[in-house]
């Protein structure tokens, strides 16, 4: 379902309170989604920036050009649109006023459940807002870039920096328990046996705690490869994880959509129970299904979840065997063998 605060993105512009860029404008949009309409009028060419890989999938079968990083400057206006992560959504102001010209004209929307009126007040601790326009349960509010702006930017940065978390693993605002290690992460590393070996993924990989913890491990390791939504992620994860004693493979991939070629002797997995805000179980099952298909006869699946999430019935059709190797008051360990 498309998200309320597309339209209000949009929304100055149809309402006339914005002027419609025209053809031969260019505009950056940061955190582009599927679903949006551009109003009628809206000509100016668009560059999608989106680094969550089945929003990517979705927008380019709908024709739009995106990348996962914004790639030149210059641009006449932004567009940001706001998500849950406060401190993406700063830097996402930050990089939409550091690649417009100066006096270009920034524009960033969310719904109240993105955190908008936060945002919009600390926005206005820093910079002049020309205007708001509160629209579709959310807020659209738009400035241009002068040197304060870009003083903002720099403020906006310093504010959120990268984290060095337990002193080896670089990681970012907005990507999955930043901060820190999480607590269902740690118990599938300290569950996993000692005698893994062969060729072992890791899907849903995050910034790489997990393969880092396989590759300090296993004894006998003939490939490690790394799959993972998450684009900065992804790219955290190359630094995180080391080159020996094999050299691991990334691959910026949607499990769910998109097929595994290779075959491995281990899968190791802390899937995702939430599409944005919404919990849906039905993501960690297509997982068990695609680690399923992605094992060696014989091969094993270690994983965690939530104790409430329905996964044992999927473990149990997928899989020739199904035991459950640790757990707490929130997170079950499952091992499977197919």
């Amino acid at each position: 379902m498309t998200r309320e605060a597309l339209k209000t993105l949009f929304y100055p512009f149809e309402a006339e309170v914005l002027a419609m860029p025209g053809q031969g404008m260019r505009a950056l949009f940061i955190g582009a989604e599927p679903g949006f309409r551009r109003p009628q009028g809206f000509d100016a060419r668009l560059s999608l920036v989106q680094g969550f890989r089945p929003h990517v999938l979705a927008l380019a079968a709908a024709g739009h050009d995106v990348t996962a990083r914004a790639e030149e400057d210059g641009y006449d206006m932004a567009l940001v649109l706001a998500g849950r992560h406060r401190g993406l959504n700063e830097l996402r102001v930050a990089e939409a006023i550091e690649r417009v010209v100066p006096g270009g004209l920034v524009v960033v929307a969310g719904g109240k459940e993105d955190g908008i009126a936060s945002l919009r007040k600390r926005l206005g601790t820093l910079l002049e807002i020309e205007d708001h326009l509160p629209k579709y349960h959310g807020t659209a509010l738009w400035f241009r870039r002068t040197a304060q702006a870009e003083a903002a930017a720099a403020t906006l940065r310093a504010d959120n920096p990268e984290q060095l978390v337990e002193g080896r693993f670089r990681t970012a605002p907005g990507m999955f328990s930043f901060e820190r290690i999480d607590a269902g992460t740690r118990l599938l590393v300290d569950s996993l046996p000692s005698d893994i070996k062969g060729k072992v993924a890791d899907f849903c990989a995050g910034w790489g705690y997990v393969a880092a913890e396989v590759a300090a491990r296993a004894k006998d390791l003939k490939a490690l490869d790394l799959f993972e939504a998450d684009f900065d992620a992804l790219e955290a994860a190359r630094a995180n994880v080391p080159n020996i004693p094999v050299t691991p493979a990334f691959h910026w991939q949607d499990l769910t959509k998109e097929p595994v070629e290779r075959r491995y002797d281990v899968v190791v997995m802390n899937p995702p129970f939430h599409l944005d805000r919404d919990a849906d179980p039905e993501i960690g099952q297509r997982m068990i299904k695609a680690a399923a298909a992605a094992l060696k006869p014989g091969g094993r699946l270690f994983m965690v979840a939530n104790r409430h999430l329905p996964y044992l019935p999927v473990l149990a059709q997928a899989f020739a065997s199904v035991e459950e190797i640790a757990v707490d008051s929130a997170f079950r360990v499952y091992a499977a063998k197919r």
